[in-house]
């Protein structure tokens, strides 16, 4: 058996040992962390983005064109131009 001199393959195969190695520990420590995250309560979502959520549309662009007025930062005129727009008229 002495004389088998690591069956042939030399120092590659320390090479390939090291990398299974490697691989194997991986896989055991990223089963440990699921199981630990399920056994916690899963992973929460992070929380919504602060002012509510986001809203998107014609229904919004006409709420903050309302706003807009209503602060006096555009006037009637600027207003129903902007808003006759939104609508499509």
């Amino acid at each position: 058996m002495y004389g088998w001199h690591d069956g042939g393959w030399g120092w590659g195969s320390w090479v390939v040992m090291i990398i299974l190695m490697v691989l194997f520990w991986s896989a055991i420590a990223a089963v440990a962390v699921m199981f630990f995250r399920n056994w916690r309560g899963g992973y929460a979502p992070p929380p919504p983005p602060p002012g509510g959520p986001v809203e998107t549309g014609p229904e919004s662009a006409l709420r903050v064109l309302e706003e807009r007025f209503a602060r006096g930062e555009i006037d009637a005129e600027e207003f129903t131009k902007r808003r006759d727009l939104l609508r499509g008229r």
